[in-house]
């Protein structure tokens, strides 16, 4: 195929569709509203569509990795965010250092998995 790929943007649920809403907002994601129950998430040219949707199965088994310039420095900003103290369910952990990169990870309000690295 010789077409030109633009962009991928994964489609995720939301368990509460307005706690997930302010949750990326406060992580540093712009909200584009495209329907009531659709939006995109957009950070740079990098991008995702949150649903007003929730199938726990789906929540529970989905993962997403953002690569970030620096994992340390991105983790630093993450802490002061505050973001489990302010959602329910969010967990962070902290920065791990592997043989192709580093990354942390942070579980959002419904419980998907977001991994943010580095590769070396």
């Amino acid at each position: 195929m010789q077409q030109n790929v633009k962009s991928i943007r994964p489609f995720i649920g939301a368990e509460n569709f307005g706690v997930s809403r302010s949750f990326y907002k406060d992580l540093g994601f712009e909200e584009v509203i495209l329907e009531p129950k659709l939006s995109l998430f957009r950070r740079q040219e990098t991008g995702f569509y949150l649903q007003d949707y929730y199938a726990k199965d789906w929540i529970d088994n989905t993962m997403i990795f953002m690569e970030v310039d620096n994992t340390d420095d991105f983790w630093n900003e993450l802490q002061t965010l505050q973001l489990p103290e302010k959602y329910k369910g969010v967990r962070l952990t902290p920065v791990r250092t592997m043989e192709w990169g580093k990354e942390c990870f942070v579980h959002d309000p419904s419980g998907i998995l977001w991994h943010f690295g580095e590769f070396f």
